[in-house]
């Protein structure tokens, strides 16, 4: 008798992870969902929010006649992630939250709750895909170029790769949504969420000043020059244009560097400034899906920031702590903080943090 295997579906509310469990229940496996809580807070709009979210992954597990649990990793995601972003901040960096819950909360607690509750998968709704052969699993890109979301996951190892499943990888989000008004699921017209990972959309510096107490400092230009106030240095980040408050003629004004420890901001103008273009990073915390390339330098495709095309560079030198890119043409913007992920035609084979820019 061929055994019926069992799925765990990660179910956000939202339509990606509705089709997902939609997709698995008609291949026949025995599916049931899982909804992560990750945010306490008493601000009725996010608490609405999440609310919401709920009621709507419960609506699909309804209509899909699968069970649905809540799990509570509230106390984690503050302690893995949040805290994270916060010492991140104050370092003067941009870090980004998502691909840490990721790694900590979803690829980690998530996958192990639902092995404890019996799964042999866990099922989420992310635009990648899986490919196996008999010995070697690979991480590959989603099939649908602007919803790839491999980006965000680059820190999965092979070792989990055999316990994931990602069944919406191989489509559109177009038809995601078709599959979804088809099957008449309260989600099929549901916007995608944005903000910050499990805490939502925001006024980010309303929302970080809870937590971190900041300073009004100096804006100035690359020859020191003082054109202005910022509301605190650790809000801003490389690239940025908006929310400077410089007027005056000319091309506007963009982020090219920041000093928190001094509590100021410097800026450049025209997005073409030279100021704003690297061609070589360090990156730390490596993490390599399938183990670090072994002949060097490598040649490959990376990106330095989500749906960026893919960029040429080389791979220089690998260590247990970093590694260093060279790209073949500058980079806009390089932002520590942020992560390199890095490309083998359709393939992640990884990334890491950037440390810094030179």
């Amino acid at each position: 008798m061929t055994k019926k295997y069992t799925v765990a579906v990660g179910m956000s509310g939202g339509v990606d992870s509705s089709v997902a469990a939609l997709l698995l229940k008609k291949q026949g496996y025995n599916v049931f969902g899982l909804f992560m809580k990750n945010w306490e807070e008493s601000e009725a709009s996010h608490n609405c929010l999440a609310a919401k979210d709920q009621e709507d992954a419960l609506s699909v597990c309804k209509a899909l006649d699968i069970p649905l649990y809540t799990v509570n990793f509230t106390e984690d995601y503050y302690e893995q992630v949040f805290q994270d972003l916060l010492k991140g901040l104050q370092l003067g960096l941009t870090p980004n939250p998502d691909i840490l819950c990721n790694r900590e909360i979803k690829f980690n607690l998530l996958l192990k709750k639902a092995q404890n509750l019996g799964a042999d998968y866990l099922a989420t709704g992310h635009y990648c895909r899986i490919s196996s052969t008999d010995s070697s699993h690979y991480l590959l890109k989603g099939l649908d170029p602007n919803k790839d979301q491999s980006y965000f996951i680059y820190t999965l190892q092979e070792k989990l790769l055999p316990h994931l499943l990602f069944p919406i990888g191989d489509f559109e989000k177009n038809y995601v949504r078709q599959l979804a008004k088809e099957a008449s699921l309260s989600t099929s017209e549901k916007k995608d969420s944005t903000g910050i990972c499990f805490i939502g959309k925001r006024n980010f510096q309303q929302f970080i000043a809870k937590y971190l107490p900041v300073e009004s400092g100096p804006i100035l230009d690359t020859q020191g020059r003082h054109l202005g106030n910022h509301v605190g240095a650790l809000y801003y980040t490389i690239g940025q244009r908006k929310g400077l408050g410089i007027g005056g003629q000319g091309d506007a004004w963009f982020v090219v560097d920041k000093d928190v420890k001094n509590n100021t901001l410097y800026v450049a103008q025209g997005a073409a400034h030279p100021a704003l273009f690297s061609q070589k990073l360090l990156a730390h915390t490596p993490s390599w899906v399938n183990g670090p390339p072994s002949l060097l330098p490598k040649k490959c495709f990376a990106k330095i920031r989500y749906r960026q095309a893919d960029q040429e560079c080389l791979i220089e030198n690998i260590s247990p702590e970093n590694f260093q890119v060279s790209f073949i043409k500058p980079q806009w913007a390089i932002t520590p903080g942020q992560s390199i992920v890095l490309y083998e035609e359709n393939r992640c084979l990884g990334g890491g943090i950037i440390s810094h820019k030179f």
